[in-house]
């Protein structure tokens, strides 16, 4: 091998590597614990959305990012249901800097999940008769700044798992 031949392997080597590998439902759930009394009012819903992440380094490079979508909706003062779905992936990330590896596994990752967990989401409610709940898009990158900052204010320093 020559060595521009060998410089260009080792810079594969050390070269930052993101793939996707599978996405998948860890969890889901569904409540509507006034059905059927709920669908004989008048609708005027109030949605609450609380939604986190998770990451867990796997073997060899792999790690598992978990996005969590639970929504509340009331209809007055009742919940009419309550939905819960946990969107996983699986990616492979090599090669970054610990900075660049926190922002990938806490906001690049949750944004490839997001629309998979909001149409999940919107099925299962649909499939409770409900109207379609088409959540808006979130922007995981402002989040994840956020969180940077409320950590550097606390003293706390990102790590990844």
């Amino acid at each position: 091998m020559t060595d521009q031949q060998n410089t260009a392997a080792n810079e594969e080597e050390t070269a930052p590597q993101f793939s996707l590998q599978r996405i998948y439902v860890r969890d889901l759930s569904f409540e509507a614990p006034k059905s059927p009394a709920i669908f004989r009012q008048q609708w005027e819903p109030s949605v609450g959305l609380d939604l986190n992440t998770r990451q867990k380094a796997l073997e060899n490079d792999f790690h598992e990012v978990v996005l969590t979508l639970s929504v509340t909706v009331k209809n007055g003062d009742e919940v009419a249901f309550i939905a819960e779905v946990q969107q996983a992936g699986i990616f492979l990330i090599k090669n970054l800097d610990d900075a660049s590896m926190s922002h990938t596994l806490g906001a690049f990752c949750p944004n490839i999940l997001f629309p998979y967990a909001r149409e999940t989401l919107d099925s299962l409610v649909t499939r409770g008769s409900f109207p379609a709940l088409m959540l808006a898009p979130v922007n995981f990158d402002a989040l994840y700044a956020q969180e940077l900052q409320r950590m550097q204010a606390a003293g706390e320093t990102p790590t990844v798992q």
